[in-house]
């Protein structure tokens, strides 16, 4: 089953039971998804991997609006915001742990110091970024990355 249609079939429940504020969440993500599909010049299907990026788009769109909304004064709309951010993040991978993502950086610098024979600088750490990135696949926020990264080659 792909992410739009377990997103589908919970927000017909959520309908059943009559939830408005989940259906709303919902039916946002779903139309986000379909939003994608239809980017770009062809219509195409989207990989497990490019749905996720898309929940994580909006998780992280939300995120944002509810900080605006905080600096704004408007405490009842930023609650909305983080409520339905909350929703969409329960359909996302597990998040790495901070240990997790330390022992994938490590491989990842020893692995480029193997490759180039000698430690990595600041100047690999474009190469590496996309290492490790590639093997978080989304369950890592990439500022969270990058700070490893940096202190790791620091």
């Amino acid at each position: 089953m792909s992410l739009e249609e377990k997103l589908h079939t919970d927000m017909v429940a959520a309908l059943k039971a009559r939830d408005s504020e989940l259906v709303t969440t919902l039916r946002m993500a779903i139309g986000a998804l379909k939003n994608e599909k239809v980017a770009g010049k062809s219509a195409r299907e989207l990989t497990e991997a490019d749905e996720v990026a898309v929940l994580q788009r909006e998780v992280r769109t939300r995120k944002d609006s509810a900080q605006a909304y905080t600096d704004g004064n408007r405490p009842e709309l930023a609650a909305k915001e983080l409520a339905e951010a909350d929703v969409i993040a329960r359909y996302l991978p597990a998040m790495l742990g901070d240990d997790e993502l330390d022992a994938l950086v490590a491989e990842e610098l020893a692995a480029a110091e193997a490759a180039a024979g000698e430690k990595p600088t600041m100047r690999q750490m474009g190469a590496i970024m996309k290492a490790v990135n590639a093997r978080v696949a989304g369950r890592a926020d990439g500022s969270a990355v990058a700070a490893k990264v940096k202190a790791a080659l620091a």
